[in-house]
């Protein structure tokens, strides 16, 4: 399929693998490969969600059920990607990961937590690579892929740019992932495929349906937009077609290494909101008063 004006992203009959598929992104993401002719496998881990539904009438779709912390798993998972279009992966898209909903801080974050969103952030995203690299170097034969068109898109998030309160399993897990992983990542994929790239695409705030509720709440939103200058909440689309735009050797042919940072600008957190700044500073003040006065008074020096 050839964009307006006749642009061509050269992704026609590229193999593409897309893992957290049937989530709001990933799903998004599919979407748009498919629009371009693309061969796609969308892993997903538990549901399949929509992706049935998506996959009626068209032959360029196959759906995967994987465990991408599960290094038996994943090499199934290419295996019978490659079997069923009978071509090797030539793009990964890393879309997968866990958010825990509640807001623990460090102090009180116990162990599992933090390993368990690490294994599924940090470890599936190496088993994922590592598999695609082993292919790639090794290709079976009859399944050979074209290595011009190899490409890795990881999606990060602007927790690991800027830090996120009570999430920091998730924010260690994806600024690793965008930082010292794609970055070490270019300097090697180049010695299997030589024109071979990985860039990170990392949203902020996204409208997905599982975001729904909470976008729903006004004073959330003027929050979540008080440091970005565009004044808006991403849309699926967003994300999906800059990893769209990365994945094409023809357009970012020369780009790796890269975290395009997909927020609208923004430039940081809202850490004291005004109205809960005066009400923090008022109570901590009376908190400070209080002991003040519950304090023995000194005996003076002679």
């Amino acid at each position: 399929m050839s964009l307006p004006g006749g642009l061509d992203l050269g992704l026609n009959r590229v193999h593409v693998l897309v893992t957290g598929a049937a989530g709001g992104i990933g799903l998004e993401i599919v979407q748009e490969f498919l629009k371009h002719s693309a061969y796609v496998t969308a892993q997903y881990h538990t549901s399949p969600g929509s992706l049935p539904e998506l996959q009626k009438g068209i032959d360029n779709l196959e759906l995967f059920q994987a465990d991408v912390t599960d290094e038996h798993a994943v090499k199934k998972l290419f295996s019978r990607g490659g079997e069923f279009f009978e071509q090797e992966v030539q793009v990964l898209i890393v879309n997968h990961g866990i958010f825990p909903e509640e807001d623990v801080n460090l102090v009180d974050m116990n162990l599992e937590q933090w390993k368990r969103t690490l294994d599924v952030n940090l470890t599936g995203p190496f088993l994922l690579v590592r598999e695609f690299l082993r292919r790639l170097r090794k290709p079976r034969r009859k399944f050979a892929p074209d290595l011009s068109k190899v490409a890795v898109v990881v999606i990060g998030s602007t927790s690991g740019e800027f830090g996120e309160a009570g999430h920091v399993d998730y924010s260690c897990s994806k600024a690793a992932l965008q930082s010292g992983f794609i970055r070490t990542v270019k300097n090697e994929i180049v010695h299997i495929a030589p024109a071979g790239r990985i860039n990170a695409v990392s949203p902020g705030w996204v409208r997905t349906p599982m975001a729904e509720a909470t976008m729903s709440d006004p004073g959330l939103v003027e929050r979540a937009i008080a440091t970005v200058p565009l004044r808006k909440i991403a849309t699926p689309s967003d994300i999906a077609r800059q990893a769209l735009v990365l994945a094409s050797s023809t357009f970012s042919g020369h780009i790796t290494g890269q975290n395009i940072v997909v927020a609208g600008g923004m430039e940081g957190r809202l850490l004291n909101p005004p109205g809960e700044t005066n009400a923090r500073h008022e109570e901590e003040s009376a908190v400070a008063a209080s002991t003040s006065t519950r304090s023995k008074p000194r005996k003076s020096m002679p």
